[in-house]
C-alpha cells in the first residue's frame, strides 16, 4: 500500500514549479507582473476585479450670456415734423449701436440727399441742402452689440411756398453805375431779425472802404461806404441767405453773389443862384452849361441827388401828377419835353426846357423844381450820365430831398446813417 507521503511530492514539485515561474516572471517585470496579477487568485485579484460604483459629480451650470441693450435712436427732425428749414441738417444719432445705414430721400420722387457717418459709425448727417416745400423719407437702420439690425422710418416735409423769403438787389450783379449808387435790397417779406440779416449778406470794396446798413423799413435795406465809391472800383456783394430766418417763419430761400462796377466820378453841380450847371469827371471841369430850377413856389430839392435808372428822349408831364389842378396859377396841364434824365420818384428830372423857358436859361428860375437845360446840355447829360452818378444842388432854399426819394442817403451824415 502506498504510503501517505507519496501523493505529496508531485504537489511539491507544482509548487517548486509556480516558485520557479513567479520567480522569472518577476525579475521579467512590467507586463509580466501586471499580467500575473490578473490571473492570480488572490484576494486583491478578485477584489480589483469587482466593478467599481462612482458617485455622481454635480456639475455646476452654465452662466448665460447677457443680452446686448437696445439700440436708441434719435432723429432730427423728428417724424411729422413740418415747416422743416432746409438749410438745417437731417440727422440720427444711436446709443447702444451703431448706425448701419442711412437714406434719406424725397418721398415722391425718390431722390436721395448725400450725407456723411461720424463719431465712430454713431451718428449720420446730411451733407447737402434740402429743397422748400418737399415731403421726405428717412431710412435709418441700426445695429446692437449682437449683430441685430432695426430699421426706424420718419417722414417730414420742409417750409412752404408761403413761408420763402426773397429779395432783390439793386443794382443788378453786372451793373455799371456811379460812385453815388447805394446798395438796395427790396424783401419779398418783412424782416424782424433784421441783424442776422445783415450778418448774412457780406460787401467788400475793392477799394477797401467800409460802409454801414440803414433800414428804411422791414423790407427796404441800404448800404453805402463813408464817402461815395472811389472810381473804377468793384463793389462784391455776397448773400447767404438759405435758410436764414427772417422772422415770422420766413426764411431766406436763396445764396448768390453779385458784383458791380463802379465807374468814373461824374458830378454835376447845379447852383440856383448863379443859374450854371458845371459837370466834373474825376474832379476835373468838362462842362458848364446855363440853366433854370425850381421857382419859389416849388424850389429844386438841396443837397445830394443820384441819377436814377429812368431816361426818356421824349416824355410828357402831367401837372396834376404833382398835386396841380386846374385854376391853379402854376397849373401846366400838359407839356411834352426832351432829354429827360430822373432824379427823384416824386417828379424831378434833368430835361430840355420847354420853348417858353429857354429864355430863362442863366437868368431866372422859372420850373417846377426840375433843372432845365438847353438841347446840348440836357442831351449831354442824357447821353453821358449814367445811374448813380452825382448831382449836387446848391444855393436852392428847399430842404433835401427825403432819403427814399431817390437816393437821398448822401444827406445823411455817415456816423448817423447806420440804423435798424
Amino acid at each position: 500500500m502506498p504510503s501517505l507521503d507519496q501523493p505529496k511530492k508531485p504537489r511539491r514539485a507544482l509548487k517548486v514549479t509556480l516558485v520557479a515561474v513567479i520567480a522569472l516572471a518577476i525579475a521579467g517585470g512590467g507586463v509580466g507582473a501586471a499580467t500575473a496579477k490578473d490571473w492570480m487568485p488572490t484576494a486583491a485579484a478578485k477584489n480589483q476585479a469587482a466593478p467599481t460604483q462612482q458617485q455622481p459629480t454635480a456639475t455646476p451650470s452654465a452662466t448665460p450670456t447677457p443680452t446686448a441693450p437696445p439700440v436708441s435712436l434719435a432723429v432730427s427732425p423728428k417724424t411729422g415734423a413740418t415747416f422743416y428749414n432746409p438749410a438745417e441738417p437731417v440727422s440720427a444719432t444711436a446709443q447702444n449701436g451703431t448706425v448701419y445705414s442711412a437714406i434719406l430721400k424725397e418721398t415722391d420722387t425718390g431722390a436721395t440727399t448725400d450725407g456723411e457717418l461720424t463719431a465712430g459709425g454713431t451718428k449720420w448727417t446730411s451733407t447737402a441742402p434740402l429743397n422748400f416745400n418737399t415731403n421726405y423719407t428717412f431710412d435709418v437702420t441700426t445695429k446692437d452689440a449682437d449683430g441685430k439690425m432695426t430699421t426706424t422710418v420718419s417722414t417730414f416735409t420742409t417750409v412752404p411756398p408761403s413761408n420763402e423769403a426773397d429779395l432783390v438787389m439793386f443794382p443788378q450783379g453786372g451793373s455799371k453805375v456811379g460812385v453815388a449808387q447805394p446798395i438796395q435790397f427790396t424783401f419779398s417779406e418783412p424782416v424782424t431779425n433784421k441783424e442776422a440779416v445783415e450778418k448774412a449778406i457780406s460787401i467788400t470794396a475793392s477799394s477797401g472802404q467800409k460802409g454801414a446798413f440803414r433800414w428804411y423799413s422791414d423790407t427796404l435795406l441800404r448800404y453805402r461806404a463813408a464817402d461815395f465809391w472811389a472810381a473804377n472800383s468793384t463793389i462784391k456783394v455776397d448773400m447767404t441767405l438759405f435758410g436764414v430766418d427772417f422772422g415770422n417763419g420766413q426764411i431766406g430761400n436763396f445764396n448768390k453773389t453779385n458784383v458791380v462796377q463802379i465807374g468814373n466820378k461824374v458830378e454835376m453841380v447845379a447852383d440856383a443862384v448863379n443859374h450854371q450847371a458845371s459837370i466834373y469827371i474825376n474832379g476835373a471841369l468838362v462842362k458848364q452849361y446855363p440853366v433854370t430850377m425850381g421857382d419859389e413856389r416849388f424850389p429844386s430839392a438841396s443837397g445830394y441827388l443820384v441819377i436814377l435808372a429812368d431816361k426818356q428822349r421824349y416824355a410828357t408831364f402831367v401837372a396834376s401828377t404833382i398835386g396841380l389842378k386846374p385854376g391853379d396859377p402854376a397849373d401846366y396841364g400838359k407839356v411834352d419835353v426832351q432829354y429827360a434824365t430822373r432824379l427823384t420818384p416824386s417828379g424831378e428830372f434833368i430835361h430840355q426846357a420847354t420853348d417858353n423857358a429857354l429864355s430863362y436859361l442863366g437868368t431866372g428860375n422859372i420850373s417846377h423844381g426840375c433843372i432845365g437845360m438847353s438841347h446840348e446840355g440836357a442831351g449831354w447829360v442824357f447821353n453821358n450820365m449814367t445811374t448813380g452818378d452825382l448831382v449836387k444842388v446848391v444855393g436852392s432854399p428847399n430842404e433835401t430831398i427825403a432819403p427814399t426819394d431817390g437816393f437821398g442817403d448822401w444827406n445823411i451824415p455817415f456816423n448817423q446813417y447806420a440804423h435798424r
